[in-house]
C-alpha cells in the first residue's frame, strides 16, 4: 500500500476534514482493511443506501466483468455491491466518500447507470460527455461554498492570487471547500504542484458556514445530489470550475508564501483573463 509522507502527515490536512466526521479512526491507521471500512459502514447513521434502495455492501473486486449487471456502476446500483480493492488508497477513499456524501454518490451512480442503459438500448459502445464529466467529478471534484459571489466569480475569473492571498481573510470568513474526489484525496496523500480539482460552486447562506462540521456536510450533499441528479446539468465538463486546490489556505505548505501564487504554470490565468491581459499590454 501507498503510505503517505511521514514528515508532514499530510492526512493531517484540514482537506481531509469532512472524511473524518465518519471515517477518522480509519484515516489514522496505518494500513486498514476491508473489515474496517465494513465496520465503519454498518456504525453510519443513517445507514447509506444506493439509489434503488438497496443498502451500500462493500465486496472484495472479483474477475473483470462480463455481462452488462456484472459491471462496476451496474453492481452498485442493482445490488449495493461497491466494488474495493484491497490495500488500495484510490478504492479506500471512495468508501469514505460514500460514507461522508452518501446523497451525492448515489446521485452519481443513479445517472451513470442511467447513461449505461441508454447506450445499451442504442447500441452504443463509447460513453458520451455526460459520464464523462461524472467521472471527472468522481475522481477529482470539489466543492466550493461561499457566501459571497464575488469570491464564486475570482474562481471563474480564475483570479486565483487576488482569491487565494489578497482576500485570504475574506475567503476564510465566506467560504468553505469541500474536496469530494475520490482520485483527489489520494493524491493529496502526497501533494504535488499540478493538482487540480474540478468544482462545482454553490451560493449558500452565510449561517451556513459557521454551523458545526457535520451539518455543514449534510447541506452540502443534498446541494450536491440535487445538481447531480438533474438531467439539465452538467452535459459537459466545461460546467466544472478549475480549481487549483493547494491554493486553499492552510491545505499546504507552500500556499504560506505569497511567491506560491505566482506560479502561473499552476495558477493558470486561463484563457479570457490571459487574453485580457495581452490586449492591456498591447501584445498581439
Amino acid at each position: 500500500m501507498e503510505q503517505p509522507q511521514s514528515t508532514d502527515r499530510p492526512r493531517a490536512s484540514p482537506a481531509f476534514d469532512p472524511l473524518r466526521v465518519h471515517g477518522g479512526s480509519v484515516l489514522d491507521m496505518a494500513g486498514p482493511d476491508l473489515d474496517d471500512f465494513r465496520r465503519l459502514l454498518g456504525r453510519r447513521d443513517p445507514a447509506v443506501q444506493v439509489a434503488s434502495g438497496r443498502p451500500l455492501a462493500i465486496v472484495e473486486q472479483g474477475r473483470r466483468p462480463g455481462a452488462f449487471e456484472e459491471h462496476y456502476e451496474t453492481r452498485v446500483y442493482l445490488e449495493g455491491e461497491l466494488q474495493v480493492r484491497r490495500d488500495h488508497w484510490h478504492d479506500y477513499f471512495n468508501v469514505l466518500v460514500w460514507l461522508a456524501y452518501p446523497r451525492s454518490k448515489s446521485a452519481l451512480n443513479a445517472r451513470h447507470y442511467s447513461a449505461l442503459e441508454a447506450r445499451r438500448a442504442a447500441g452504443a459502445s463509447n460513453r458520451g460527455p455526460v459520464q464523462d464529466t461524472l467521472t471527472l467529478f468522481d475522481e477529482s471534484g470539489i466543492v466550493m461554498a461561499a457566501a459571497d459571489g464575488d469570491l464564486l466569480q475570482m474562481v471563474l475569473d480564475f483570479r486565483w492570487k487576488e482569491l487565494f492571498w489578497e482576500n485570504r481573510e475574506r475567503l476564510r470568513a465566506r467560504a468553505r471547500f469541500f474536496l469530494f474526489g475520490h482520485a483527489l484525496h489520494e493524491k493529496m496523500l502526497r501533494p504535488f504542484r499540478g493538482m487540480t480539482g474540478r468544482g462545482i460552486l454553490l451560493d449558500v447562506e452565510p449561517g451556513l458556514l459557521s454551523a458545526p462540521l457535520p451539518d455543514q456536510i449534510a447541506v452540502i450533499d443534498a446541494r450536491v445530489a440535487a445538481r447531480l441528479s438533474d438531467p439539465a446539468r452538467l452535459a459537459s465538463t466545461r460546467e466544472l470550475a478549475v480549481l487549483p486546490v493547494l491554493g486553499v489556505p492552510g491545505w499546504h505548505a507552500e500556499g504560506e508564501n505569497e511567491g506560491f501564487y505566482d506560479d502561473t504554470e499552476y495558477f493558470r490565468p486561463g484563457r479570457l483573463a490571459e487574453g485580457e491581459r495581452r490586449k492591456a499590454e498591447g501584445e498581439s
